[in-house]
């Protein structure tokens, strides 16, 4: 669905975001993509988009160039950025303005998602933010892209929205469908992605399914102040320490997963992870 052949990309010409980055995303996937502030997810995204163009190396999104704009590639891929602009409209207006420009586009299931996520029918000026952000959550999934990007979907959301969210998601999966969620609330992403996608200062540190991260490392729990041998990354909270360990082909893995304890580890030691994780 998605690949980067060793893309070029960087703002200015003397300082690149990426070298020679190499990527594949499959359909019928939730992928989560975390980094730290400033570590270039957004940049992905949008590379993806087609909003900005490698200086070198290929890109591929749905067998399209993302750069050429073309309207039968915008049609597939629905975008909804961090920072959202809504008009100043009724909310059942504002998915009739957008529904032409999406084939698959169901304004029934529009309509129910609204009501699964509480928004009022009324004018979006008259929203607080999170009801603005939770319609245009439920704009992108009703429109049915094969491809769904959402850059830090809950921020502005109350706990019961992001649960609501996470059960949403899920349900408009499909094996055609891909999404895509930057983040970097890591654990608002915990139950919902299968797919974990590590990017820093440029790099791509993790690209790897949570049945094949938990197949190769195990979390552990320890006494406080314990010495903890042979780990990739350790932690200290109140009276525990927390361990991210290699598997042994003996000990196999148990299918628990610590989403922010894993990426803690990534960023920690990304010369390991890139070994294990990076095909």
């Amino acid at each position: 669905m998605i690949e980067f052949k060793g893309v070029h990309f960087g703002y200015k010409k003397k300082r690149p975001l990426y070298r020679d980055l190499k990527l594949e995303v499959e359909a019928g996937h939730i992928y989560g993509l975390l980094g730290k502030n400033g570590a270039g997810k957004s940049t992905l995204l949008k590379l993806v988009a087609g909003l900005v163009f490698p200086v070198s190396g290929k890109l591929e999104v749905l067998g399209y160039d993302p750069s050429k704009r073309q309207p039968s590639f915008l049609q597939k891929i629905f975008v909804i950025p961090e920072e959202i602009e809504t008009p100043d409209v009724d909310v059942i207006r504002f998915a009739e303005d957008y529904a032409p420009f999406y084939p698959n586009f169901n304004q029934a299931q529009f309509r129910q998602l609204l009501t699964d996520f509480d928004v009022p029918l009324r004018s979006l000026k008259q929203m607080s933010y999170g009801q603005k952000k939770k319609t245009w959550i439920a704009l992108g999934i009703a429109a049915n892209t094969q491809l769904l990007i959402l850059d830090e979907p809950t921020n502005g959301l109350d706990i019961p929205s992001k649960r609501q969210f996470r059960k949403m998601m899920a349900a408009s999966l499909t094996e055609e469908r891909c999404v895509i969620i930057s983040t970097h609330q890591v654990r608002d992403l915990d139950s919902l992605i299968d797919n974990i996608l590590i990017v820093d200062e440029g790099e791509l540190v993790v690209n790897a399914s949570i049945d094949t991260i938990t197949q190769k490392i195990r979390f552990e729990q320890y006494p406080g102040g314990q010495e903890v041998e042979d780990s990739i990354y350790t932690e200290t909270h109140l009276m525990s320490t927390y361990a991210v360990m290699r598997n042994t082909e003996k000990e196999g893995g148990d299918g628990r997963m610590d989403t922010e304890l894993f990426f803690n580890a990534a960023i920690a030691d990304k010369a390991t992870m890139q070994s294990l994780f990076i095909n």
